[in-house]
């Protein structure tokens, strides 16, 4: 007896629509594009995990394409059309199927396509009718809309941010697949939210956050009966898009009542925590001059505004600026996103003197070139391996890259934005940052992975870029009014909800 027959695909990146760079395919060549077969060699990540779970249940795998990338800013169309494309038609061929489970992230946009997401969803699902089961994993940023609820039998999310359960979620996702498969379950899915909008800042799920006390009660309810289940969204906050916010989503085993239920309490909960998940931020200039009066280091100054890993360019020089600022800045450790520098610099060699305008060359809305004389330290290709996270495994790149020396001040200067998990970007040009007097960190979130037992203080810095601590004083134009924070209190605030029902009509 052959087991069931299981497509699988996955198209995974998080998109800004505040700024950055667009993501063409070479985006998903630096990280991950496999064709078909090619993404049975994965063995790591979401995608890795819902192999290992098909696999292990005997299912007979359909492999469809794997690709995902760093943030940056909105998907090109032609990259789009392709990705999209592709998949479409690989599933195309292998119909008929008994499954498909795609891998995707939610947060997504591309050129003309604002639900990337959904539009998959609704044209696989157009592709194997309504009683093939198809189920989505998702980020926990996922900006969930009605098109990705109403097109699969179930939505599994990532439940830990730092993010370290993309493989379990993998799994998790393949298992209910399975189960709704062999009809040992009927899933039936509502998610409820409400308009927070709200940074990454304090949406840790470790410690006794806010979101971290939501995700634990939502996911207690998966060990009651009858619960498939139980994923919290903290929306990716820099989209402009209708019906943005966060929540919970709720799969039971026929119980639409419940589902409902669990899903708008969460969201519920989730309002009430609004203020707690709001973050502040400090001038940079106020943070040295309070981390210079503390003894030691390191000193981590987060320059939030500009993350890679929301979708910004990665070419601030903001905190840059600042530290220079002073009389005689101490050792001090600054990324920069800069090509025409990094490029400068292997071109002149270690030991060269150069006067350049680095800086703000990607996404130029947000600053102004720091002109400096520069030494070049030490010249490198820019590959490295991610040890953990979304990527464990994978080779990054960041392109012709280069240490560069200001007095103490050392700059990494890259070609290509990176995500940021650890510190293997350092590592990989033989620095331990740990040692520095300042570390400049551009994730809000994953910098914990590093610093948090040797760090002296933190400053979560307020400087200009498209992935600010707070969206405060970015106003949308396409999110409706009332919303949090632009709008403390939304009188007789109802959550939106949606449902998978129409797959049972």
């Amino acid at each position: 007896m052959t087991g069931p027959r299981v497509a699988i695909g996955s198209i995974l990146t998080e998109c800004n629509q505040f700024g950055g760079s667009p993501i063409d395919l070479d985006w998903f060549e630096r990280y991950e594009l496999r064709w078909g077969d090619e993404m049975l060699a994965i063995d790591a990540g979401v995608v890795g995990g819902a192999l290992q779970e098909l696999r292990g249940a005997g299912a007979r795998v359909t492999p469809l394409l794997a690709a995902s990338t760093c943030p940056g800013g909105c998907i090109t169309a032609d990259c789009y059309q392709r990705l999209r494309g592709e998949l479409l038609e690989r599933l195309r061929l292998a119909l008929p199927v008994h499954g498909v489970l795609l891998l995707l992230h939610g947060a997504a946009v591309a050129a003309g396509v604002d639900d990337p997401e959904g539009d998959i969803l609704q044209a696989v699902r157009q592709l194997v009718g309504a009683d093939v089961p198809v189920v989505a994993t998702l980020d926990l940023h996922a900006h969930v809309t009605q098109a990705m609820v109403e097109n699969a039998h179930g939505l599994v999310a990532w439940a830990t941010y730092p993010h370290r359960d993309t493989q379990t979620t993998g799994q998790r996702g393949a298992h209910l697949l399975l189960e709704t498969m062999a009809g040992r379950c009927r899933p039936t899915m509502a998610l409820a939210k409400v308009p927070v909008i709200v940074g990454g800042l304090h949406g840790s799920t470790d410690g006794d956050g806010a979101f971290a006390r939501i995700m634990r009660a939502a996911r207690q309810q998966e060990l009651r009966d009858g619960v498939l289940s139980a994923s919290v969204f903290l929306v990716h906050t820099f989209l402009d898009q209708p019906d943005l916010g966060g929540g919970g989503l709720f799969i039971t085993d026929g119980d639409a009542l419940r589902a409902r239920d669990l899903a708008e309490a969460t969201a519920g909960a989730y309002w009430d925590s609004r203020h707690e998940l709001e973050a502040t931020a400090v001038a940079p200039g106020d943070a040295i001059r309070a981390g210079m009066a503390i003894d030691g280091g390191p000193v981590i100054l987060v320059e939030t505004a500009d993350c890679a890993g929301g979708g910004a360019s990665g070419d601030s020089i903001a905190s840059l600026r600042a530290l220079l600022q002073l009389e005689t800045p101490p050792a001090s450790l600054v990324p920069v996103v800069d090509p025409a520098v990094a490029n400068a610099c292997h071109r002149a060699g270690v030991g060269a003197g150069l006067h350049v305008a680095m800086g703000h060359a990607m996404d130029p809305q947000w600053g102004t070139p720091l002109v400096v004389d520069i030494r070049v330290e030490s010249v490198h290709d820019g590959r490295f391996r991610y040890a953990g996270g979304i990527w464990d495994g994978v080779v990054g790149e960041m392109g012709p890259t280069a240490v560069v020396a200001m007095g103490a001040v050392l700059v990494l200067v890259t070609s290509h934005a990176t995500y940021d998990w650890a510190d293997e970007q350092w590592q990989a040009v033989g620095i331990d940052p740990r040692r520095a007097k300042f570390v400049v960190a551009k994730n809000p979130m994953n910098f914990h992975n590093v610093y948090d037992e040797v760090a002296k203080a933190v400053f979560i810095l307020d400087t200009p870029g498209p992935t600010p601590a707070t969206i405060a004083q970015h106003p949308l134009r396409h999110m409706q009014r009332p919303y949090f924070p632009a709008d403390d209190d939304i009188p007789d605030l109802k959550p939106t909800v949606w449902t998978n029902a129409g797959l049972y009509a």
